[in-house]
């Protein structure tokens, strides 16, 4: 997500480095070239043009302190702007209302059936609601039975009515439904088209008129760039949706939609999504986006995420065990499943500062722990416990049973040596509670 454009933006500072101070002259060239990296992220033109001349106005107007440099200012100042640009803060949606109705909208393909799943999860373990999904998308093949497989998949019930094509009577039933039996949020996903057309429109304008609900969400796919954002200004005029939600993020290299949606609709980009699994979905937060953008990590979102998978009590028993260099194997292996639930190991990478850059071109992918693993559950209960009892014939074993190479058990067991040493000191400043137990 943003690699071309980051790594545009990146080249651009470059021109200023050895430079005294901005100056009019000397801050032309890097404008341009931030300005067509924008371009190039499938920006607005006019928006990309906004951007740079307010990025000018400000640069011109700083004093640049003798301890940064221009080119530090100029990442200071863009990164402020792109901010702002994205909408300045986090904004969340409204449940307060019981039952709250959320309508879904958006074109076909752009992953309105997933997105629905991934909200009444999301709803669910974050803001403790109980949800009810109901499907409304009576049009496309297989849409309501998709629906069903990812209401079982998060554990929320959903509402159908077989044979009935009518949306509004559905909608109108489904809240009569949630307030008859206690659930406390409803969320309607709705039919989409290929392309916009009147009779779409006019079909989601009723559902909308029919239920009145508290949020209206309007799903696109960000990798359909300028498309995207046409797409958005369209709907918003029809629907003046609440927010945005922006799919399939993860393969989108530009992030021109990310950026221009703000500006265009004037409505907030409320969540972001990307991947298959319930729980890839998060909310907007600009300038931890703007931090990505820059190459400058997101650290508090990854720490926000071990937060969700680390639970604080079994933080301080672990780190119990490492002060008292009792930490094993199985302690090992607990810990990398806990990663490994927290998302794409190269994703959460990238979140770690100055890390993003080095991983870019590495092929790390969900199985980088599979033979590790294999290795650990090799071991006997014994060996996991107790690792200074593997001697070389238990070494060759283990091996042979995890189907990896004498090599590999010897490169697992030195790191495993090192990261044990290395928790323990750690832990003498209470770091590990820290990190992995609950604010």
């Amino acid at each position: 997500m943003f690699e071309n454009l980051s790594e545009r933006l990146e080249k651009s500072f470059k021109l200023l480095k050895g430079q005294g101070r901005i100056s009019e002259i000397n801050i032309a060239e890097t404008l341009k070239e931030v300005r067509r990296a924008l371009l190039d992220a499938d920006v607005n033109f006019k928006i990309a043009k906004q951007f740079t001349d307010t990025v000018k106005q400000k640069a011109l107007g700083q004093e640049v302190l003798k301890s940064i440099n221009p080119s530090q200012m100029m990442v200071k100042i863009v990164h402020d702007e792109l901010v702002e640009l994205m909408g300045g803060d986090k904004t969340d949606i409204n449940i307060k209302i019981n039952p709250s109705i959320i309508l879904i909208a958006g074109l076909q393909g752009s992953g309105k059936t997933t997105f629905s799943g991934k909200l009444a999860k999301w709803v669910k373990t974050k803001k403790g609601k109980s949800p009810l999904l109901v499907a409304c998308d009576v049009y496309r093949p297989a849409a309501i039975e998709q629906l069903k497989i990812i209401g079982a998949q998060v554990e929320v019930p959903v509402y159908t009515e077989d044979g009935n094509m009518n949306p509004v009577l559905i909608a109108r039933n489904a809240i009569k439904e949630a307030k008859l039996k206690g659930y406390d949020l409803v969320i309607i996903d709705t039919a989409g088209r290929l392309a916009i057309d009147e009779e779409m429109m006019k079909e989601i304008a009723s559902v909308k008129d029919a239920v009145n609900p508290h949020e209206i969400l309007f799903v696109v796919d960000s990798m359909t760039g300028q498309d995207a954002v046409n797409t958005a200004k369209e709907f918003n005029e029809r629907l003046d949706f609440d927010g945005v939600v922006l799919t399939k993020l993860d393969g989108d290299t530009r992030g021109g939609a990310a950026l221009s949606i703000k500006s265009v609709v004037n409505k907030p980009i409320k969540f972001v999504s990307s991947g298959e699994k319930m729980d890839a979905i998060d909310l907007f937060y600009p300038e931890r986006m703007a931090d990505r953008i820059l190459g400058m990590g997101d650290i508090v979102s990854l720490v926000e995420k071990a937060q969700e998978q680390f639970d604080s009590e079994e933080a301080r028993k672990l780190q119990k065990k490492i002060a008292k260099d009792q930490f094993d194997f199985n302690d090992f292996i607990t810990q990398i499943q806990q990663i490994k639930k927290m998302g794409n190991v190269k994703d959460l990478m990238a979140m770690i500062p100055g890390v993003g850059k080095a991983v870019k071109d590495m092929d790390i992918d969900d199985n980088a722990f599979k033979g590790i693993e294999a290795i650990i559950k090799s071991m006997t209960p014994e060996e996991r416990v107790n690792p200074v009892v593997l001697n070389g014939s238990r070494r060759k074993r283990i091996a042979v049973g995890s189907g990896t190479s004498v090599q590999e058990v010897n490169k697992l067991l030195k790191q495993f040596d090192e990261t044990r040493k290395m928790m323990k000191m750690m832990t003498k400043g209470g770091n590990v509670a820290r990190l992995m137990g609950k604010k």
